[in-house]
């Protein structure tokens, strides 16, 4: 029988006692004696955030599978238990056992936000883990960062003993076999994290020097330890059908933010949106098996008892054998009243079949990303979609029974103007006069609904698009004002609610996405003075960041207004993702020429990512030798 870390007296004064006791439907318990590593893995936001996660659930089934490694999973406390917690002096604790995550020999961290980063400080500080990596010892766990954000790993590379770049499902066996090995020799910390460093796709920050120049900018970077790679090199799954995927995952208790079964039918995507970071990082483009694809779909909804299953990818709709899967996936979840969620789809008359095969008699809402809102603007961001195509599929949504249409759009995109912005009225304009010329009065049952929902461009690492500027937060908000005024002068202006995203968020999170070493101190600073849970709008705190950020000299803008010169080394350039930096800069003039460049299916445009030999670029006919 477990015993709780925490007392019922304390799981009643919180808000969701279910956040921290373990115990769902198909978590993994094995006996402390029979495993040799055991291994913490972490989500540093809320359990249900963290727990909607599909690549938490991947690393826990893969890690589980060895008999040797028992992965238990960590989420950040709420504020109500941080703060019980904190007073009580109770260390956080990994959900399956219970035990203090101190006592671990590795504490993992998914970070795929940059605004979770003092969030991770938070979970080291409560499991007694010193904050900064110099200062731990032979007793501590090994702290690994994962996930996109570790693309750019320097801002928070103080906090970390090592990172993990790239899929994890290739060398966390090798990683383990060399620990086991550190343990039988007597290696200590220092030793083990030297060795480590020489297995691909692993960087050890604390063994390279980054130099400055004057104006500060990057001038180079050594390394300290003799034979550890200059570049460290993603690492990928080559074959996606044959790896690893949870067929019992986990169940909670309680709603989560994903509460379904989620079936990951690729990795990357063909389309090559120059502001889109997961476009460039996960190519090339992989396709799982069908018939593998129908046995998990079966086997998960058997072993979780979800009513719900949703396809995961980048673009679902370029899966090559989506209507194959989706003939199978209606016929037997109609059966058992299961409904299929089809997430990333292209508007278009094969789509617009689907949804309505699958969805109930009530038509929920239709999502279009136009992104920009000219077609000048979306040349320049390559989004491979035109108005003609935009208000087609629009016109066949409402002559198939919805009448509510979701659009996202960008703010501040590089060479914006006023007109691309009034733009975004326009389409709406337009889309809303689709609807009364395509539906009859006597069938309409009142207004179309169009919610227009703007988030504000944030240049990131690995896309045509880190050389860029990005707006002050005073840019962002003049441009959401203008937006709003051009949809309150349309005609169809009562049709349209417009929602437009935080500024000042977004500003700290483009000074986050392209910082360097120095924002360590900052974030550490921000922390001390009360930041967490940034990524929830009611505990940000903006001013307090900024006051940290003078506190220790490091001048904000320095990350965010400034057009990056071609040649700048950035603080991310020791990463290869497979995508060559040339590449990247051509399609940088590209777009300054709006200029569109096809999609990897109608034609290979050598960005780097065949030297892999596997996915799209080996069985489309488009593949040159690169």
């Amino acid at each position: 029988m477990r015993k709780l870390a925490l007392s019922d007296e304390i799981l009643m004064q919180v808000e969701k006692p279910a956040r921290y006791i373990g115990g769902e439907v198909n978590s993994v318990m094995k006996d402390r004696e029979s495993v040799q590593i055991r291994f913490a893995m972490c989500f540093p936001d809320v359990y249900e955030i963290g727990m909607s996660h599909l690549g938490i659930q991947i690393i826990y089934d893969m890690m589980n599978r060895f008999r040797d490694v028992w992965c238990e999973r960590v989420y950040s406390p709420w504020v109500d238990l941080d703060a019980v917690m904190r007073k009580e002096n109770i260390p956080l604790f990994a959900l399956e056992s219970q035990d203090p995550v101190k006592d671990f020999d590795f504490l993992g961290i998914t970070i795929q936000y940059e605004m979770c980063y003092t969030n991770i400080l938070q979970v080291l500080e409560l499991s007694g883990i010193p904050l900064l990596s110099k200062d731990r010892t032979d007793d501590d766990p090994i702290v690994i960062g994962g996930g996109p954000c570790t693309y750019n790993p320097e801002p928070i590379s103080d906090f970390f003993d090592m990172f993990y770049i790239g899929e994890a499902e290739t060398r966390y066996r090798t990683l383990f076999d060399l620990y086991l090995e550190g343990k039988e020799k007597g290696w200590n910390r220092k030793e083990f994290l030297q060795r480590a460093a020489g297995i691909p796709g692993i960087y050890v920050p604390s063994l390279y020097e980054v130099i400055y120049k004057e104006d500060g900018t990057i001038g180079g970077r050594k390394s300290l330890v003799p034979g550890i790679p200059e570049i460290i090199e993603k690492e990928l799954v080559t074959d996606l059908t044959n790896t690893y995927y949870p067929k019992k995952p986990v169940v909670p208790f309680i709603k989560v933010a994903q509460d379904r079964v989620v079936l990951e039918i690729q990795r990357g995507c063909i389309r090559g949106c120059r502001f889109c970071q997961a476009g460039q990082l996960y190519r090339p483009v992989r396709e799982r098996d069908l018939e593998c694809l129908k046995q998990y779909a079966m086997d998960m909804l058997k072993n979780t008892g979800h009513e719900e299953i949703s396809l995961s990818s980048l673009s679902s709709s370029d899966y090559s054998l989506l209507p194959e899967l989706l003939d199978f996936l209606i016929e037997n979840c109609g059966k058992q009243k299961i409904n299929i969620s089809l997430p990333s789809l292209r508007i278009d008359a094969f789509s617009l079949d689907v949804m309505n095969k699958v969805q109930d008699v009530k038509k929920s809402s239709l999502t279009f990303a136009p992104e920009a809102g000219s077609q000048r603007l979306r040349n320049i961001i390559n989004k491979g979609l035109t108005e003609e195509v935009i208000l087609e599929g629009a016109k066949m949504a409402f002559e198939g029974g919805w009448t509510r249409v979701k659009l996202y759009f960008m703010l501040g995109l590089p060479l914006e103007t006023e007109e691309d912005i009034r733009g975004i009225a326009d389409l709406c304009n337009k889309i809303a006069a689709v609807f009364y010329e395509t539906v009859p009065k006597e069938k309409r049952t009142g207004r179309v609904q169009i919610v227009a929902s703007t988030s504000f461009f944030i240049p990131k690492p690995f896309t045509p698009f880190q050389w860029a500027a990005q707006c002050t937060k005073e840019e962002f908000l003049e441009k959401a004002y203008l937006t709003r005024c051009s949809i309150g002068s349309v005609l169809n202006q009562k049709s349209i609610k417009y929602n437009w995203h935080e500024a000042d968020v977004s500003v700290l999170e483009g000074i986050m996405a392209r910082g360097d070493r120095k924002l360590n101190q900052v974030i550490l600073r921000a922390y001390e003075k009360g930041c967490i849970y940034d990524a929830w709008s009611e505990y940000y705190k903006n001013d307090v960041w900024f006051d940290a950020f003078e506190e220790c000299g490091v001048d904000p803008a320095f990350y965010t207004v400034r057009k990056r010169p071609e040649d700048e080394i950035f603080p991310w350039d020791f990463i290869d993702c497979g995508v060559r930096k040339e590449f990247l800069l051509q399609e940088w003039h590209k777009a300054a020429k709006e200029e569109i460049t096809p999609n990897c299916q109608e034609r290979c445009n050598g960005c780097g990512a065949a030297r892999y030999k596997t996915g799209i670029c080996v069985t489309d006919k488009s593949y040159r030798k690169q």
